[in-house]
């Protein structure tokens, strides 16, 4: 078991080496503190699969030690597992207020809202859980009250950027406080663990008011219905799609749960108290559709959000048809590409114009790009780099970007690296067991299941399933039956293909000696090479299969 000594211990099991899934671990003096507990999104790959999340099983055999787990704001990524892991930890939880409203509208779905203790903790606030000593340091993101955290420990302090940017005009929530990155330079930071994400952008990510003009113009020049797909929880983005609507005289219109549960913890926070009226789903229907600006769920392609609706026709209130523009105020996230083609191509069939950032101003990055890294490393001046959320690559080309900011020390530790950051000189020192859960309906399951394995095989190769009726001695009563389902193609090749393996068995039977003949497992393993043989030579396909031996 590895428990903390006297010594400072960095290990991330989720976000680095992968963006999403954050999940980060320090240990010192026999106590672990977690900061973020994230998801991701399950893929065309993963059929029948909602998200995925870093497996705890690390942490979970030391909660015993788990002192709390600190969110540092409310993006999925960074809070979404709580409702699904929590169970397995049992621990407090810390989050600033609208994080902790979002965060409660998840836990009550789950029918936890009475068991996970969680602490509200103010902006720029302070939290003793010895023998780390938190203080909140606001910062800039895409969704209101990001945090950085500072932990201070007995072997100094660590600087946890969590999601940031420079945004000198966020128009939701602060700018980052320089100020107080600047005294915590000054004071001396050991390490800082930071956001890779735009690491190979060049300049500045860009600011939220930019984009609110430049929507302004693309709604104001459209004649027919307008939608505008962006995140959810980019509520500034949400509210310069509502304004520019109104400025355009047009109705705003929210479509899309997660839109309404965001908007709804903002106002709970004191944030968007001049948002514009909006107009229900239903009767958005009945207006005029040059009247009409839909802000929808979707962006990146989700079969199950409301833009993939309204392209499908799913949407009973609401429809698209030619001349309507539908308005991408987002970016691709790497992994979704197929998705958002799809989607869009389906669109363009439909006759409606679609913008993306590649044709106006309309998206910034909520993340540093590299001259904001910069910036931030000559303020902190840490002693160590250890790079987060990203793709190896990512912190590989961070890594190379702090030295070059005189840095002395930049570690490259993806998911299971053990960093010791003190004392002595920053070091892997060891890797511990990582992998990923996956949400499958009501249950938490590796993605590593031999279920879950069978399910992508069929996937890509379909399944057979044959019956064999036998007597005690394993001679024949009825021939096999074979069904087969996923192989798609020509009708007539498949019935051809399966009067062979319906041969093929009736052989392999017969090829078995009198002792094997009367083994059921050495029968089903026999029949099942013989049918997916046939099958391999006439699709090159290897396809699921189950043999069921029956003995009368």
């Amino acid at each position: 078991m590895t428990t903390p000594g006297d010594e400072l211990l960095f290990l991330p099991l989720g976000g680095a080496g992968e963006i999403g899934m954050n999940l980060n671990l320090y240990g010192c003096r026999g106590k672990w503190l977690m900061l973020d507990l994230g998801v991701t999104f399950a893929d065309e790959s993963m059929p029948g699969l909602d998200v995925l999340m870093p497996d705890p099983a690390f942490i979970v055999e030391r909660r015993d030690d788990l002192l709390g787990i600190v969110l540092t704001h409310a993006h999925e990524d960074h809070l979404g597992a709580v409702p699904d892991l929590w169970p397995l930890l049992r621990c407090p939880v810390y989050a600033t207020p609208f994080a902790a409203s979002v965060l409660g509208r998840k836990l009550h779905e789950a029918g936890l809202q009475d068991e996970v203790p969680v602490t509200v903790v103010p902006l720029g606030g302070k939290l003793s859980l010895p023998p780390f000593e938190l203080e909140l340091v606001t910062m800039t993101h895409s969704i209101p009250e990001p945090n950085a955290v500072a932990v201070r420990t007995p072997h100094g302090l660590v600087l946890h950027t969590g999601d940031w940017k420079i945004d000198p005009a966020p128009l939701i929530g602060e700018v980052t406080d320089e100020a107080a990155l600047r005294r915590l330079g000054t004071e001396g930071v050991l390490a800082m663990v930071c956001d890779s994400t735009n690491v190979f952008v060049e300049g500045e990510a860009g600011s939220e008011s930019e984009v609110r003009t430049k929507l302004a113009e693309v709604i104001r020049h459209r004649q027919a219905l307008v939608a505008v797909t962006c995140f959810a929880s980019n509520l500034a983005r949400v509210e310069s799609v509502a304004k520019a609507a109104v400025a355009a005289d047009r109705h705003p219109v929210l479509v899309g749960r997660a839109l309404h549960r965001m908007v709804e913890a903002a106002q709970e926070n004191g944030y968007l108290t001049d948002f514009p009226p909006t107009v229900g789903e239903r009767d958005a229907g009945w207006l005029p559709r040059e009247k009409v600006c839909l802000i929808c769920t979707g962006s990146q392609g989700e079969p199950r959000a409301a833009l993939a609706r309204l392209a499908s026709g799913e949407n009973r209130d609401i429809t698209l048809r030619p001349g309507d523009t539908v308005v991408f105020s987002s970016r691709v996230i790497p992994g979704n590409e197929k998705a958002i083609g799809r989607l869009q191509n389906q669109l363009a069939a439909m006759g409606v114009e679609i913008v993306t950032d590649r044709d106006a101003d309309i998206h910034v990055s909520g993340h540093p790009a590299r001259d904001e890294l910069i910036r931030l490393y000559q303020w902190v001046r840490p002693q160590i780099a250890v790079p987060v959320h990203g793709e190896q690559r990512h912190l590989v080309e961070h890594a190379a970007l702090a030295r070059e900011c005189q840095v002395p020390a930049a570690i490259v530790a993806p998911n299971g690296s053990l960093v010791r950051l003190a004392p002595g000189p920053a070091v892997v020192i060891d890797h511990v067991p990582t992998g990923r859960l996956a949400r499958d309906g009501t249950r938490l399951v590796s993605i590593d299941d031999s279920g879950l394995r069978d399910r992508r095989k069929m996937l890509w190769n379909g399944s057979a399933v044959a019956t064999l009726v036998l007597d005690g001695t394993g001679r024949p009563l009825t021939a096999p039956k074979l069904t087969v389902q996923g192989l798609g193609g020509d009708p007539a090749a498949i019935e051809e293909a399966v009067a062979a393996c319906i041969d093929a068995l009736r052989a392999s039977v017969a090829d078995l000696s009198d002792s094997e003949a009367r083994d059921d497992a050495t029968v089903a393993e026999a029949a099942r090479r013989a049918v997916r043989r046939v099958f391999k030579s006439r699709f090159d396909k290897k396809p699921l299969t189950e043999m069921q031996v029956v003995r009368i």
